[in-house]
């Protein structure tokens, strides 16, 4: 039986798909150019991502996935391997992080609409539903209203540092990219962020921001984080840890 390798996510703006073969393999990935100076390769469960220079050749990108063939391959298997986490059933009493703490839900009768409750000692959302199957619609729907929300207000806090106009903002539901910028479309940011302390959803948002000025990750492009970020490189850590804990469902 052949082996089912990760799939890569629909390519997004300035993204293509391709495939190469390494050894007798047939490797589908996702390359994405930019103002970057530096080919990049990238895996998690969708695939392999490769980011390049605009003026990198096509024999150039796939020359570097080669040389990588054994990491790639390894790497793709282990995804393949790994157990996917287990769905969070939205049922009456269960928890989920809302910015960074615990968020219980309940379940009670109604026509669709929520009910919130963050300042007693314990923050409950109530859900008041037709039936409780519509509870995950509900809950991601309210969830999504909050994120964006947020996300708007904090990309208003930052932009005055840095003269640029006021960019589109649309959410994603993507599972392993929390953030992407274009200077066609604007900024999108994973409405699943809310769930993380506030901290976390800066950092996204600021490192989204500074794309604006430089569509890279050059040094220019992480001073201009830095500038508006100090602690950076702390955050930019704990979001790597946080995001194989998140709750799925």
């Amino acid at each position: 039986m052949p082996m089912l390798l990760p799939q890569p996510e629909p390519p997004q703006a300035g993204e293509t798909s391709r495939s190469i073969v390494l050894g007798d393999r047939p490797i589908s990935y996702v390359l994405r150019r930019s103002r970057r100076h530096t080919i990049g390769l990238s895996i998690d469960q969708h695939g392999l991502r490769v980011g390049a220079p605009q003026r990198a050749s096509l024999r150039e990108v796939e020359s570097l996935i080669r040389q990588h063939g054994e990491w790639i391959g390894r790497k793709l298997d282990e995804w393949q391997n790994r157990r996917p986490p287990e769905r969070l059933q939205i049922v009456d009493g269960v928890q989920l992080p809302l910015l960074g703490s615990p968020l219980s839900i309940r379940l009670a009768l109604g026509a669709n609409r929520i009910v919130w409750n963050l300042q007693a000692a314990e923050r409950v959302l109530t859900l008041c539903l037709r039936s409780p199957t519509e509870a995950p619609r509900l809950l991601e729907k309210t969830l999504r209203e909050r994120a964006r929300a947020l996300f708007s207000e904090r990309i208003d806090h930052y932009l005055p540092q840095l003269g640029v106009a006021r960019p589109p903002l649309s959410l994603s539901a993507a599972r392993t990219r929390w953030g992407s910028c274009s200077l066609r479309s604007g900024i999108r940011l994973n409405w699943r962020l809310i769930h993380f302390a506030p901290p976390l959803i800066d950092y996204v948002v600021v490192h989204e921001l500074a794309h604006l000025r430089e569509m890279n990750h050059s040094e220019r492009f992480w001073a201009i984080v830095a500038a508006l970020y100090p602690d950076y490189r702390s955050a930019r850590a704990e979001l790597k840890r946080c995001a194989t804990s998140y709750p799925h469902w």
